[in-house]
């Protein structure tokens, strides 16, 4: 896969180096204690929601299976590192053959999780699973944040559809995965061109405030818009007097109109009176899309407004105020050995600090109601109850180093409509609260 697919750099060669310098030093430590090849699971989880979120969204499988694949220590990451002193020779030998050659189990993308919920599980040597750490937290805090804002922002619109619009308001290569999680959480399309090059969302954008101030008036700025895009285009019409540039716009397109854009104001009202001026001009097919600092609650409180389409950025790329999930990579099981055949033994981190962990590698499956609901989220060490066998959660993702489970983004955004589908009617609700539905653990032992 060429490195422009993952949102690099082009002269960025590997995924490597993002990564924390302490996965390095450990390895160094354990290459000559004789412990790194002990046959090792970590899980990544979470222990608690965003305060008042209901439930999680699992994104940015797609993007840590690519970062897995080109995790290389190529001759330029090796000579940073020896350059700067981060390890020793030994170590920079053994990084330039590495190759993942474990395997990776995880909740499909796409699909909802909870407190404990073990989203990803990855199994080889030590060695080759603790440098993943970082780059894999870093994608799924990062993907799951802005998908979760994203379901939220969607069970909030309805039938009406999202357009995502933050490329200007983070960082360059964030706005691309930002782009990729708001599609997976229920956006139809994004202003963004990478996304659209690099993941094939739809891409849509018409004009800003810029290109009427260009013109000598509005009039000639619809003009222009309209012989160049055709009367099915969208015209933002409050960069002077709303009312007057409603009436200008129909003018110049005709009823045909596609779209008037409002960027200010009070939406609310706003809203209703340009729709009810457009359908006065007989311009009763023109949509009306806005704009301007939106979030959940600001679409919610438009739901009854005769708005047609929301653009929404800030709020989206940054989480809507939660931008991280506070996701974690703990080793959960170890071998007692170095022997490929030593058994597992599960371990944790025990803490006064609120930071306890549940040892042992574990299955997660949801149980549901009489009515096809989900009742909770079920996770546990050893057997699977034969009534929960079919309702696993996790699914293989890597096996042997290699990707199995690749598929297309529909699939994945299909998946996540399914699966808040499936929820209880509160997980919807706006309102802060606590999980939509509880974890329960079985057959669990604590870690030594």
């Amino acid at each position: 896969m060429d490195v422009a697919d993952l949102g690099l750099p082009v002269d960025v060669p590997s995924t490597a180096l993002f990564t924390d310098h302490y996965e390095l030093t450990m390895l160094q430590a354990a290459l000559k204690a004789g412990t790194a090849d002990r046959r090792s699971v970590f899980e990544v989880f979470t222990r608690r929601l965003p305060e008042g979120r209901r439930y999680g969204v699992v994104a940015g499988t797609g993007r840590v299976l690519d970062a897995v694949e080109n995790f290389r220590f190529d001759a330029d990451v090796l000579g940073f590192l020896r350059e700067h002193d981060v390890v020793n020779e030994e170590t920079l030998e053994w990084l330039g053959a590495y190759r993942f050659s474990g395997d990776v189990w995880g909740y499909p993308e796409g699909e909802v999780y909870f407190p404990g919920s073990p989203i990803m599980r990855v199994e080889g040597s030590f060695a080759e699973c603790v440098l993943l750490e970082t780059v894999i937290l870093s994608i799924l805090n990062h993907d799951s944040a802005i998908a979760a804002a994203a379901s939220r922002m969607a069970s909030a619109a309805g039938d009406r559809p999202l357009i995502e619009m933050g490329a200007r308001r983070t960082h360059e290569l964030a706005a691309v995965a930002a782009s990729r999680a708001a599609y997976v959480g229920g956006f139809a399309s994004t202003s963004d061109l990478a996304a659209g090059f690099r993941y094939g969302i739809p891409t849509v954008g018409t004009s800003a405030h810029a290109f009427t101030l260009l013109h000598d008036n509005e009039r000639d700025a619809f003009q222009a818009q309209v012989d160049s895009l055709g009367r099915n285009t969208t015209l933002l019409v409050d960069t002077y007097d709303v009312t007057e540039a409603v009436r200008t716009a129909v003018e110049v397109a005709g009823p045909e109109l596609g779209a008037v854009r409002i960027d200010s104001g009070d939406l609310l009202l706003v809203a209703h009176r340009v729709r009810q001026q457009l359908d006065e001009l007989g311009a009763v097919t023109t949509k009306i899309v806005v704009t301007s600092d939106l979030d959940e609650y600001a679409i919610a409180s438009l739901a009854a407004a005769p708005v047609d389409a929301y653009g929404v950025g800030t709020q989206l790329v940054t989480g809507s105020g939660h931008p991280t999930c506070s996701m974690v990579y703990k080793l959960v099981a170890r071998a007692e050995s170095a022997d490929p055949k030593a058994p597992l033994v599960p371990v944790a981190k025990k803490s006064s600090g609120g930071k306890t962990s549940i040892g042992g590698r574990k299955w997660a499956a949801r149980r549901l109601d009489g009515d096809g609901f989900a009742e909770a989220e079920v996770i546990g060490t050893g057997p699977v109850p034969p009534e929960l066998a079919d309702r696993q959660l996790l699914v293989e993702l890597v096996k042997g180093g290699e990707v199995v489970a690749r598929e297309p983004l529909d699939v994945v955004r299909d998946r996540h409509a399914v699966a808040r589908a499936n929820l209880p009617l509160s997980a919807t609700q706006l309102s802060r609260g606590e999980a939509v539905i509880p974890t329960e653990y079985v057959q669990l032992r604590s870690g030594s």
